[in-house]
C-alpha cells in the first residue's frame, strides 16, 4: 500500500492550527489538510495526542472572567495600546 502524498501544510502550521482543530473551528478544507498531514507525520500525531492528554488532565482553560477591576484595567490598557497603534 502506497503512502499518502505529503500535503503543503507544514508541521509549524499544524501546531498553529491545533487549538482550532481540537475546538472544531477549522474550515472543512483546513481540517482535511490537517488530517491528511497527520497520516504521514508521526511527530504531529504525537503532538496532537499530547495536546489532547494535556487538555484531559488539566480540564482545559479556565474561561471565567477576571475580577472586575482587573478586567477594566486590561480593557483600558488595550484601548490605549490600540489608540497608539492607529496614529
Amino acid at each position: 500500500m502506497a503512502m499518502p502524498e505529503k500535503t503543503d501544510l507544514t508541521c509549524n502550521e499544524l501546531v498553529e492550527l491545533v487549538t482550532d482543530y481540537l475546538e472544531g473551528a477549522l474550515p472543512t478544507h483546513d481540517r482535511l489538510d490537517f488530517e491528511h498531514h497527520l497520516v504521514w507525520c508521526s511527530w504531529c500525531r504525537d503532538y496532537l495526542d499530547h495536546m489532547r492528554r494535556t487538555i484531559e488532565l488539566t480540564g482545559g482553560p479556565d474561561e471565567s472572567e477576571p475580577p472586575s477591576p482587573l478586567r477594566e484595567q486590561l480593557l483600558d490598557a488595550f484601548k490605549d495600546w490600540k489608540r497608539t497603534r492607529e496614529t
